[in-house]
């Protein structure tokens, strides 16, 4: 008998069942929806709403679209840039959200060494501290100055410790004074010392005296 007229084997018929009955299956499968612009509300990241651009991103997945800054934190900045301005005193913000400390801090940040900025917790408590550095080095300098013309000590307000690292280390290169801090606390300052013959003269005297 002829291998043409030879009855199929089982094992073909079940092949040839497949293979018609695949495009089938293919055509039986549920189509995704196709969103094109925006996608519908809730269906963001996470399950969170937005908008998103048409088109998928370089991974694949759709682009949220980039919200700008908000106008409240704006003006926030401002106003404390506008009273940093023309003080040596450092300004103080509480009630901030952590996203909205690390948006100030940033933002002060690309302004060095004009402004630095340091966050204190108190308890549970967080504040931002904004320290005016250029305004203070420059009021610093102006008392060593009037120290050496007057030739008297020149003691400066109350400061925190971080605004008398920065004075100690920015007279620091004054060899005609010399700086120490004295007080307590919150009374806790510092004094600008001109540098003199007569007060050293006096110095060696009383340690003399002493033997």
């Amino acid at each position: 008998m002829n291998e043409q007229n030879q009855p199929k084997s089982a094992e073909h018929s079940v092949n040839e069942v497949e293979r018609s009955d695949a495009p089938r299956r293919q055509q039986d499968r549920p189509r995704r929806p196709q969103f094109g612009g925006r996608r519908p509300q809730g269906h963001g990241p996470q399950g969170q709403g937005g908008h998103y651009r048409g088109g998928r991103g370089p991974r694949g997945g759709y682009e949220r679209e980039e919200q700008g800054p908000d106008p409240r934190l704006m003006e926030l900045i401002q106003d404390a840039e506008q009273k940093l301005s023309d003080t040596h005193v450092p300004l103080r913000l509480e009630n901030l959200s952590p996203f909205e400390r690390k948006q100030v801090h940033q933002h002060f940040e690309r302004k060095k060494p004009t402004f630095e900025t340091k966050t204190y917790r108190d308890g549970e408590n967080y504040s931002l501290w904004i320290f005016p550095v250029a305004n203070l080095r420059k009021f610093a300098e102006d008392k060593a100055k009037e120290a050496l013309e007057n030739g008297q000590d020149v003691a400066l307000p109350p400061m925190s410790k971080y605004e008398r690292f920065i004075v100690h280390n920015f007279l620091k290169e004054m060899d005609s004074i010399e700086t120490v801090s004295v007080g307590e606390e919150n009374d806790r300052h510092i004094e600008i010392h001109p540098k003199r013959f007569g007060r050293s003269l006096r110095r060696i005297v009383k340690k003399i005296k002493l033997f």
